[in-house]
């Protein structure tokens, strides 16, 4: 099983209405996003005109790891989370918002095992883990069952690569650290002369266990039943997104030291973000393997409210 120290407290949720959590504060619902590059669709209402103000007037929005919109859901700090689907088995009470996901098909880049080709995994002495995403440990660890090597111990570590391969053997990281320790391989190869593997985890997963693998999905704390128009903006968000693909490329290219190229493949390729049939069996068949592994305690899928959007 993780470690404890890996997820984090869960405090029990205040459960009430939207309405209800936001009287004290300014009347908009409070959303708790992620500021890595894969869910740079999923916003592009929030930050683009002509919607940005009319949302802006609904939604307040604070960017932060993975790990920390779960947390904010949980303590009652966030309304809605795009929130490690981990979340949904560790913190009583979330809901799956439909239609959007962060998740893989196949090979995601974002997402690495990396370690030194002299070690075979079963060798493997500790796993550095990057502590920013609490399912991405989760899915490694069932992975290490399946690879015939589950007691290896995860050591959390902040998401250096340098610094993790000194204190472990292997380092998991994701998001945008990932993305940039793959363009930086050779250059890494050049400067420590060490040869290392870079495994990719979707694809470790999806040639393992034929699924998909699903990152997030947006989440909320809410007991009852949700008005259609919130899911129907964070859906038409994403649309709107994937629609401007150039725009959002030229962006992140400024302010992401990666080819252009390569966040086009990244955000057209490598993520998917329909919360689709496909992925809605990948994420029962990941919460049947952790709790069967006990990596996660036992958590069931409501499938019927989740029909793709």
């Amino acid at each position: 099983m993780l470690p404890r120290a890996l997820f984090g407290a869960n405090p029990q949720l205040r459960i009430g209405s939207l309405r209800d959590v936001n009287e004290e504060q300014d009347g908009r619902l409070r959303v708790a996003a992620i500021g890595f590059l894969n869910p740079a669709p999923l916003m592009w209402d929030f930050e683009h005109p002509p919607l940005s103000e009319v949302l802006a007037r609904r939604y307040r929005i604070d960017r932060m790891t993975p790990s920390e919109c779960a947390t904010r859901l949980a303590d009652g700090r966030a309304d809605i989370g795009l929130i490690p689907i981990a979340s949904l088995a560790t913190t009583p009470g979330l809901k799956i918002l439909p239609g959007c996901t962060i998740a893989s098909k196949g090979r995601v880049r974002s997402l690495l095992l990396v370690h030194r080709a002299s070690q075979p995994l079963t060798a493997l002495r500790s796993v550095a883990a990057d502590t920013a995403s609490r399912t991405t440990l989760a899915y490694a660890r069932i992975l290490f069952h399946k690879w015939g090597h589950a007691e290896v111990p995860f050591v959390p570590l902040a998401a250096n690569l340098d610094l993790m391969l000194e204190r472990a053997d292997a380092a998991i990281l994701i998001g945008d650290p990932a993305l940039l320790a793959l363009e930086e391989r050779f250059n890494r190869l050049e400067r420590t002369g060490e040869e290392m593997v870079y495994r990719d985890l979707a694809e470790e997963w999806r040639a393992l266990t034929g699924l998909a693998f699903v990152s997030a999905v947006w989440g909320t704390a809410c007991s009852g039943p949700l008005e259609e128009s919130i899911a129907e903006d964070f859906i038409r968000s994403r649309d709107h997104g994937l629609a401007n693909i150039d725009a959002l490329v030229a962006e992140w290219s400024v302010r992401f030291p990666i080819p252009e190229e390569t966040i086009r493949t990244y955000l057209t390729d490598n993520i998917h973000y329909v919360l689709d049939e496909e992925c809605v069996e990948g994420m029962r068949g990941f919460f049947r393997m952790a709790a069967e592994y006990g990596v996660l305690p036992p958590y069931t899928v409501a499938v019927e409210e989740l029909a793709a959007r």
